[in-house]
């Protein structure tokens, strides 16, 4: 999908994008706010529109590395939001070395064109996956603020730079929901338009990505439940949320990886 014999300018975007997401990550204590804003801004736009790009080859590509460069980018583009609401927030070099560790990635394993007999639904139900990826990824970036603030509030460290746990937990937890809701539409999708959406021979089949996406359901669906009927929250909460993540990140991208890069097959 991304840079696989790509134009000129989806080299020199995602060149830029590279450079601007680690300069900042390399020089987070010599930049001021103001100037790792700006490098944080060109990256997420090249970055964005070496995406864009990208689903205007022919054919589309797509898997794992491109999963997670896409994944990457709604992260940054959530935290960019927030940020404006919350300056707090913290860890953004963090997040831009994922930014680029992800696009490199996804120009050394491009991916797998995506079937022919696919529909043209099929780009509609990845961008739905994609994005429930994106705000899991969100509420796993949100959970781990909630997790150092909290050790830094026990070791006695100033707990006033950074947003407050409750408000860190609150936001935590309504991505978790999205997410669910999004995890939700794209297995009844599968389940019920797998042939419409993805061509003949491609219906619903209980595959390693089907049973971690199950997986991942219910330890979603359990977190939400013992939230709302046991008030669940803090390592026990927090633990059950990396675990749903886990069984996420395998159900697809683990999957993929096996079949792109151990097995070298393209489905």
């Amino acid at each position: 999908m991304i840079l696989d014999s790509a134009s000129s300018w989806s080299l020199l975007l995602s060149g830029v994008a590279v450079f601007a997401y680690l300069w900042p990550a390399l020089r987070a204590r010599h930049l001021g706010a103001m100037a790792t804003r700006i490098w944080v801004g060109v990256a997420w736009l090249a970055h964005g529109a070496t995406l864009a790009l990208s689903f205007m080859d022919t054919p589309v590509r797509f898997g794992f590395a491109p999963a997670l460069s896409v994944t990457a980018w709604l992260i940054a583009t959530s935290y960019a939001v927030e940020s404006h609401v919350f300056p707090q927030l913290p860890a953004r070099w963090a997040l831009s070395a994922m930014g680029a560790a992800t696009l490199v990635l996804a120009w050394m394993f491009p991916g797998k064109a995506l079937p022919v007999t696919a529909s043209v639904w099929l780009p509609v139900h990845l961008a739905v996956a994609i994005s429930c990826y994106g705000l899991f990824g969100v509420a796993v970036v949100h959970a781990w603020f909630m997790t150092r603030a909290e050790a830094r509030m026990r070791q006695g460290f100033d707990t006033h730079s950074g947003l407050p746990l409750l408000t860190l937990e609150r936001l935590t937890y309504r991505f978790v929901a999205a997410g669910f809701v999004l995890l939700s539409a794209t297995l009844v999708v599968g389940y019920w338009f797998g042939d419409l959406v993805y061509g003949n021979d491609h219906a619903w089949r209980w595959d390693h990505k089907t049973v971690f996406s199950m997986l991942a359901w219910l330890t979603f669906a359990t977190l939400l439940l013992g939230r709302a009927r046991f008030g669940w929250r803090g390592r026990r909460a927090v633990g059950v949320l990396y675990t749903g993540a886990v069984f996420l990140f395998l159900a697809y991208v683990g999957s993929r990886f096996v079949i792109e890069v151990i097995l070298g097959r393209s489905a």
